[in-house]
């Protein structure tokens, strides 16, 4: 039973990670399980990545495993259930975790053969990683991998609100159940109104703050009174300033309450702090973060509008090729509160198809390094291992376990991105403007997300077009570039000639973190 499947496989997990006691937190995205740990030491890496269901993992400030879109969602749940049910047990402390269960694990995979394997390209990848983590720590990229971590709760809502809006838009174009359209434009607009307050609580949260002061704060942007306020000559409006407002505005609770706590006498504080909070960082709201962050988005949305329709396919060939470095230095994640303000603008965010063409251009260099490299049966069999998950949008199994650690397939790869990219944009330019309702998706899991002004059938042939073209330019890019004659001398071999069929193990083992 699927349920089986799911409390199986979290339950694999969870001695690999150092048992419950080693766990502090748990949660998940679209595609990764996020574990927050006590002890890194304890967790045992390669046999984690030798597990079926595992597609990587990502060593960040939570300890992601990639598990897939749909799956995860499965999993967390039964991991969070064996994590308390462990706990209420007393579960055997985290340092006699691992050799309690070293019984049921996986064996580590053997010592790869002489040769360049699958394994030592993931080991070049996790090195390149851990390389990109360190130059990532930085005070601005830790602050952007923080405001990353407001929005990533939210998508899952994002997501099924973006698909009932696409289905509703439907029915309205076709005329079909009239009286059902009210409804779900209630229910695709619902989260949309309030999503400032969403974000207000993660931020406080996510700052050290307490949550319900920023949502507090943050509500204010979205409440009807604030039309009869005048701040700088002219009346406000509900909902000014959206999320980079509420953004914003949780980040001052979050300061003025600590300011609080450090000064205002305990027998107070329960009554003082949080009227100060909501008192100060509402009026400097009002008064002016919503006017400033009302002016950024709209200058966002201009900004975007304008990229596309007099740029085209230079300004698509410039994003598509450039959003694999860009993840590389952690740098991707500033796009997030972007892509949010221009869904809560227009309904979707131009940006994301265009950067979803540089996963195509990423598939179309792994299946090149599958045909240049017919004798190498440990890589070819990562490839096939993590091109489905390619296909609907999760990247990091290709990238860390092929295309970067070869060097210069990541080239091409991006080389395809730009192509993909370019197409999309020179569409947009001539008037096929689309984009997607929500985030997170990409690859082929963006098709039920999609929208535009052009209708659907253009919007799904345009965005299907820029994919084949990312697959095609990215697989002739890598298949006729992306090798020197030594990289093929030293990789297109059989690093086991004796051996048949690669065991279940090995070959699992090499899907990068």
């Amino acid at each position: 039973m699927p349920t089986d499947k799911n409390r199986a496989t979290a339950a694999a997990i969870l001695p690999l990670v150092g048992g419950p006691d080693n766990i502090t937190s748990v949660a998940h995205c679209m595609t990764r399980l996020r574990i927050a740990l006590r002890d890194r030491s304890l967790v045992r890496h390669e046999e984690l990545k030798a597990l079926p269901a595992v597609l990587g993992v990502v060593e960040d400030d939570t300890y992601q495993i990639v598990l897939g879109p749909g799956t995860v969602a499965r999993v967390t749940p039964e991991f969070e259930a064996l994590v308390a049910e462990a706990r209420t047990q007393a579960a055997p402390a985290p340092d006699t975790a691992p050799a309690a269960a070293s019984a049921t694990a996986p064996e580590p995979a053997a010592a790869p053969h002489p040769g360049v394997t699958a394994a030592e390209l993931a080991d070049r990848g996790t090195a390149l990683k851990d390389a990109r983590k360190a130059r990532n720590a930085t005070p601005f990229k830790l602050f952007l991998r923080r405001v990353a971590n407001i929005f990533v709760p939210l998508i899952p809502a994002l997501i099924g609100c973006g698909i009932i809006a696409g289905l509703n838009g439907m029915l309205t174009n076709l005329g079909w159940l009239p009286a059902l359209v009210p409804a779900l434009a209630a229910i695709a607009s619902g989260f949309m109104s309030l999503i400032a307050v969403f974000v207000g609580h993660n931020t406080a949260k996510e700052f050290g703050g307490t949550p319900v002061l920023g949502g507090a704060v943050a509500a204010i942007i979205v409440f009807p009174g604030v039309a009869k306020i005048d701040a700088f000559g002219q009346h406000l409006s509900p909902g000014q300033g959206g999320v980079l407002g509420a953004l914003a505005a949780a980040l001052l609770a979050v300061q003025v309450e600590k300011w609080c706590r450090k000064r205002v006498p305990e027998a107070l504080d329960v009554l003082v702090t949080p009227t100060l909070t909501v008192l100060v960082s509402g009026l400097v709201t009002l008064f002016g973060l919503m006017f400033l962050a009302g002016s950024v988005s709209t200058a966002i949305g201009t900004s975007a509008t304008w990229l596309l329709s007099t740029g085209g396919a230079f300004a698509g060939l410039v994003l598509g090729g450039l959003f694999l470095p860009l993840v590389m230095l952690g740098l991707h994640q500033a796009l997030i509160p972007i892509h949010t303000t221009l869904i809560e603008q227009t309904g979707y965010t131009v940006l994301l198809p265009i950067l979803a063409m540089a996963g195509a251009g990423q598939v179309g260099a792994a299946i090149a390094v599958y045909f240049r490299l017919p004798r190498n049966r440990s890589l070819r069999t990562t490839i096939k291992s993590a091109l489905p998950a390619g296909f609907l949008g999760v990247g990091e199994p290709l990238i860390y376990g092929i295309s970067l650690p070869l060097g210069r397939p990541f080239v091409t790869a991006c080389v395809g991105g730009a192509a993909g990219g370019a197409f999309v944009g020179l569409f947009n330019q001539l008037g096929v403007g689309f984009g997607s309702t929500a985030i997170g998706p990409s690859g082929w899991a963006l098709f039920p997300l999609l929208d535009g002004r052009a209708g659907m059938g253009a919007t799904v042939a345009v965005y299907a077009g820029g994919l084949a073209v990312g697959y095609l330019t990215g697989f002739a890019a890598t298949y006729f570039f992306g090798f020197t004659r030594q990289m093929l001398a030293e990789l297109d071999t059989d690093p086991d000639p004796a051996a048949g069929t690669p065991a279940a193990g090995p070959a699992k083992q090499p899907v990068p973190a």
